[in-house]
């Protein structure tokens, strides 16, 4: 057998095992096994396109599962939606940076430019896509340079201290709530006419972890209006122990969150981080 096909057949092994292994554990969210439950979960969500524009999310969905179980199958459905053109793509967080993400259409050879603060173990430049390292609130692209811009749960990061988990650099151990206003105000200015930026944060009740904070009401008021869309959707979705449900704004204003790195905020509901999230389309 080629070596490419041992490692994969080793790789399938390996998750077929994690799987039983998570239940057994009670799946508990970061336990062994959650990787690899999560990452199914999400593969599975996609291509059953269980999250669709305005339609109710199927029973019991996403249990033990943080909120990229409902923000990647969102984002998909809203890529593959109409004639819409996805030209120049910028990904602004580098939370696309997953084979199982990008193998799927129609991110699979899309013309794709990935921007974190800092490298990562993980990249695919060698299937066609683009890495820069830098500050979104100022990055070296030209004026209208993109005709997607995609932000997955990363704004609730900017301006607070990034040295935990992204960057090295003392610089950006931040303390600064509205830093993501800058950053959408460049996306703004990157953002071709008539294009549009998908964006996710976690939403609720205010509150700053240190590393990532929630978004609330106000805020992603300040977020619409900082962006200066044309016109934009904006949808909820909440998250208890019967799974991850479509919600109003009104049914998660109250919203917390999990914090698996100090654990503040764990209750008995499996939540993996956020018990909502917001996810806004802005259109340029």
């Amino acid at each position: 057998m080629h070596v490419d096909g041992m490692i994969f057949r080793l790789k399938e092994l390996g998750d077929a095992m994690a799987l039983p292994v998570y239940a057994l554990s009670g799946r508990r969210p970061w336990s062994l096994g959650y990787y690899t439950t999560k990452k199914v979960s999400i593969q599975a969500a996609i291509d059953a396109a269980a999250v669709q524009r305005g339609r109710p999310l199927p029973e019991g969905f996403g249990i033990g599962i943080d909120e990229r179980v409902v923000e990647y199958p969102w984002l998909f459905d809203r890529l593959r939606q109409g004639d819409a053109r996805l030209g120049q793509i910028l990904d602004a967080g580098s939370t696309l940076n997953h084979d199982y993400i990008l193998d799927r259409d129609p991110l699979r050879k899309a013309d794709l430019t990935m921007m974190t603060l800092a490298p990562e173990k993980r990249c695919y430049w060698h299937q066609g896509y683009s890495y820069v390292f830098g500050d979104f609130r100022k990055t070296r692209f030209g004026a209208a340079a993109f005709d997607t811009i995609i932000s997955i749960s990363t704004l609730e990061h900017v301006g607070l201290d990034n040295t935990m988990l992204y960057t090295n650099d003392p610089a950006k151990s931040e303390t600064n709530k509205y830093g993501f206003v800058d950053a959408v105000r460049e996306f703004r200015r990157i953002l071709a006419p008539g294009g549009r930026c998908l964006i996710t944060v976690p939403y609720g009740r205010y509150d700053n972890f240190n590393w990532f904070q929630l978004f609330d009401a106000d805020m992603i008021r300040t977020l619409i209006e900082a962006f200066g869309a044309t016109s934009f959707e904006l949808e909820f979705f909440g998250y208890d122990r019967a799974g991850w449900r479509r919600a109003s704004e009104a049914d998660v204003t109250g919203a917390t969150a999990y914090d698996p790195h100090s654990g503040r905020g764990q209750l008995d509901d499996k939540a993996g981080c956020a018990r909502a999230i917001a996810c806004i389309e802005l259109f340029g």
